[in-house]
C-alpha cells in the first residue's frame, strides 16, 4: 500500500532576504524525496544497479539517480583527504571510439578508494585533478603509480621539476606485462600469415600459448608449445623473452634488476623482431620509473591500481553502460568513493 506525505511549504516575504521558502527537516527544497528515503535509496543502489532498486521499491529510475547523487553531493564535501601517501594515475574506456577517463585512486595500504574521475585522457584533465587536489597533498605524496601514457608522464615531470611533487614515480607492472603481450601477438600474427601463404599451419591455435604464464598452460597447450619449440619460429623466440622478463620482478634490489633489464634489453634489441625492439626501447626510456617499482615495493599496494579498474569495469558493466559522464561520475563515486554519510537514527540496510 502506497503512502504519500503531502504539505505545502509557506512562503514568507521577508523584508531583509525577499521572499523566501520555508526550511522543513525531511526534506530539501523541491525534492519530491525525503531525506530519509533519499538515503535509503542510495544504500541500496550501492549493492544493486540502479533499475533494479527502481522496480523493487516501486520508483523511477530517476528518483534513485538523484538520491545516488544528493548522496555523492554530501560525501566529497564531508571526506576526509587528509594522510594519502600513494596514488595511482589510469585511463579506463567507458564508450567506444577510444572515449576514455581518467581515474585516480587512493592506494595506500589500510585505504583503497576513488579520489577522482575526470573525462577524456589528456595532459590537462590530469592537471585538473591536481589543482583541485591542493599543493600541500601533492607534498605530502610519496609514491605515484601510473602507465606510460605520454600525457600523464608529462604532467607528472612537470610538477616533479617545479618541486611541487616529490613523490617517487613508478610505472605499473600490468601495463608492461600487457605491452609485452601485445608485442607478441603481433608477432604471431604476422608470422601466422607469412606461414599460411606458404602452407604451414604450425601457429593455428597458438594464441594463448604464447601469451598465458607457463605454469598456467594446459596439457594440449604445453603440446603446442613443445611443437612450436621444434620448429624455431619467432614467435617462440619471442615467447621465451617474455618469459625471461618475468624475472625482472623477482629482484629485491634495484641494483641487480637494473643490471638484468640492461642484458634483457640488449638479447631484445639483437632478437631481429621489431614489436620486440620497439619494447625494449621503451623499457629503456623509462628506466628509472621501472627501478621506482623496487623503491615502492612494500609500501603501497602495486596491484592495487588493475584491482580497482576491474571493479570499476564491473559496475559499468552490471549497469549495461551509462549514456552520459555526470551518470557514470555518480556511479563511480557513490560505489568506489568509500564516501561518508551522515548520522541516522535508524539504518535499513
Amino acid at each position: 500500500m502506497a503512502v504519500y506525505f503531502l504539505y505545502a511549504m509557506r512562503r514568507v516575504n521577508c523584508p531583509t532576504c525577499g521572499i523566501v521558502v520555508e526550511s522543513v527537516p525531511w526534506a530539501k527544497g523541491k525534492n519530491q524525496l525525503t531525506t530519509t528515503y533519499a538515503w535509503f535509496l542510495a544504500r541500496w543502489a550501492k549493492r544493486m544497479c540502479w533499475t533494479d532498486v527502481a522496480q523493487a521499491f516501486h520508483t523511477s529510475w530517476d528518483k534513485v539517480f538523484r538520491a545516488a547523487e544528493m548522496a555523492v553531493s554530501w560525501g566529497l564535501k564531508h571526506r576526509d583527504l587528509s594522510g594519502i601517501t600513494a596514488i595511482g594515475i589510469d585511463e579506463v574506456l567507458w564508450h567506444r571510439g577510444h572515449h576514455y577517463l581518467t581515474v585516480v585512486y587512493q592506494i595506500d595500504a589500510e585505504c583503497r578508494r576513488l579520489l577522482w574521475i575526470g573525462q577524456r585522457r589528456t595532459a590537462m584533465t590530469l592537471m585538473r585533478f591536481f589543482h583541485g587536489f591542493g599543493p600541500e597533498r601533492m607534498a605530502g605524496l610519496r609514491f605515484i603509480c601510473s602507465d606510460m601514457w605520454k600525457g600523464y608522464l608529462k604532467v607528472i615531470a612537470y610538477y616533479q621539476q617545479k618541486g611541487r611533487l616529490t613523490a617517487v614515480h613508478l610505472l605499473d607492472r600490468f601495463h608492461i606485462a600487457q605491452n609485452m603481450s601485445k608485442a607478441i601477438d603481433k608477432i604471431r600474427a604476422q608470422e601466422a600469415k607469412s606461414l599460411k601463404a606458404k602452407g604451414i599451419d604450425v601457429l593455428r591455435r597458438a594464441r594463448w600459448c604464447v601469451l598465458k604464464r607457463s605454469e598456467n598452460l594446459t596439457e594440449a597447450q604445453e603440446a603446442k608449445l613443445a611443437d612450436l619449440a621444434r620448429h624455431n619460429l619467432k614467435t617462440y623466440r619471442a615467447y621465451l623473452l617474455k618469459e625471461d622478463f618475468r624475472n625482472f620482478w623477482e629482484y629485491i634490489r634495484p641494483g641487480w634488476a637494473e643490471k638484468f633489464l640492461d642484458q634483457w634489453c640488449t638479447r631484445a634489441m639483437r632478437s631481429r623482431l621489431e614489436p620486440m625492439k620497439k619494447m625494449a626501447r621503451s623499457l629503456r626510456n623509462h628506466r628509472e620509473l621501472l627501478l621506482n617499482w623496487f623503491r615502492a615495493r612494500g609500501h603501497v599496494s602495486l596491484g592495487a591500481v588493475e584491482g580497482c579498474n576491474n571493479r570499476l569495469k564491473t559496475i559499468v558493466r552490471r549497469a549495461f553502460g551509462f549514456r552520459t559522464f555526470r551518470a557514470t561520475e555518480i556511479a563511480l563515486y557513490h560505489a568506489m568513493g568509500d564516501l561518508p554519510e551522515p548520522d541516522f537514527t535508524h539504518e535499513f540496510c
